[in-house]
């Protein structure tokens, strides 16, 4: 039964590592792919207006790149959104290793 029960514990430590690193890995997609998303959704709203596509992407590659200029030139924002990455990162790993104190307790 000793053994069952470790094997219990890796397995929801293994759940959790896999939660944490889907979690990070959406994190940091959602804010490589955000700017790629607003120059998609002008395109298709100047498309609506009569622009042709190619045209309003034209239009809305600018109009988002002075977007995330102005974005980065708010003092301290880009760090924030990185150190929330990372701090996502160590509770991930506190919470993985914690598993580790209780895989010890079972086994003995």
């Amino acid at each position: 039964m000793n053994k069952v029960n470790v094997a219990l514990v890796r397995l929801l430590q293994f759940v959790v590592f896999v939660f944490f690193v889907f979690a990070v890995t959406a994190y940091f997609g959602a804010l490589v792919l955000l700017p790629l998303d607003l120059i998609v959704l002008l395109s298709k709203l100047l498309s609506v207006i009569g622009f042709n596509a190619f045209i309003g992407a034209l239009v809305a590659a600018p109009a988002v790149g002075y977007l995330a200029f102005t974005a980065y030139k708010i003092p301290g924002l880009g760090s924030i959104l990185v150190e929330t990455g990372v701090d996502l990162v160590k509770t991930g790993k506190a919470r993985v290793d914690a598993f580790n104190s209780i895989a010890s307790a079972v086994k003995a």
